[in-house]
């Protein structure tokens, strides 16, 4: 593995899974080529906006560009997550009984 700061974005197929029913409401999508997702990277999926009628589900093939985030990047959306998460640890007790 060669470390370069700015890695190039590359392209490979994707399925996109889509669902809107009273049960579920969901996309989501499905790389080739078992390609890992890692912290700061970015995945842009090409093609028309996908529009899935109420109480149904589709699956379609696209093209996907991944822009792999460099050794600055990724650092710092590490970091910037752990912070996220902390705060929804922030809660507040109160030594009194609530009624």
């Amino acid at each position: 593995m060669s470390f370069r700061l700015n890695p190039a974005p590359f392209d490979t197929g994707c399925l996109i899974h889509v669902e809107q029913s009273e049960l579920a409401f969901h996309a989501h999508v499905e790389l080739e080529n078992d390609i890992a997702i890692m912290p700061g990277d970015q995945v842009r999926v090409h093609g028309d906006p996908v529009i899935v009628p109420f109480g149904q589900s589709a699956s379609f093939r696209r093209t996907a560009t991944i822009h792999p985030a460099g050794a600055l990047r990724r650092a710092w959306t590490r970091i910037a997550a752990y912070f996220e998460l902390a705060q929804l640890y922030e809660v507040s007790f109160t030594p009194r009984r609530l009624s």
